[in-house]
């Protein structure tokens, strides 16, 4: 079984919509419509699984085919990037003001306003 990505969906179509386009390519297993965490709108691409045979039919035929003014990019999908495991955490700071020497210098150099008299 194959995970194709589907992109460029039109917000006015369903999941029903994506799967009768796929159907006449092969059995659909699934419909995914992808939707942001924080509003809960869809985003405008989803995936579809499909066996491998169907799924090579569908994107070769699917690729670029127009719905509601729009043309789907179509593709194998590809997996999701591991999450990176070698936390070495944030830069340091970068000095700050010193009541010595009277100034904002991420070095212990003198700036023009640092004269002392």
């Amino acid at each position: 079984m194959k995970t194709i990505y589907v992109g460029n969906i039109p917000f006015s179509s369903t999941k029903q919509d994506i799967e009768e386009l796929f159907e006449k390519h092969g059995e659909v297993h699934s419909v995914k419509f992808i939707n942001d965490r924080i509003s809960g709108k869809f985003r405008g691409f989803g995936f579809v699984e499909m066996d491998d045979d169907a799924a090579d039919k569908a994107i070769e035929s699917l690729d670029g085919y127009e719905l509601d003014g729009r043309n789907l990019k179509i593709n194998e999908a590809k997996g999701r990037k591991p999450p990176r495991q070698d936390h070495r955490g944030g830069g340091g700071g970068g000095g700050g003001y010193n009541r010595n020497q009277r100034s904002y210098n991420s070095n212990n150099r003198r700036s023009y306003g640092d004269r002392r008299y």
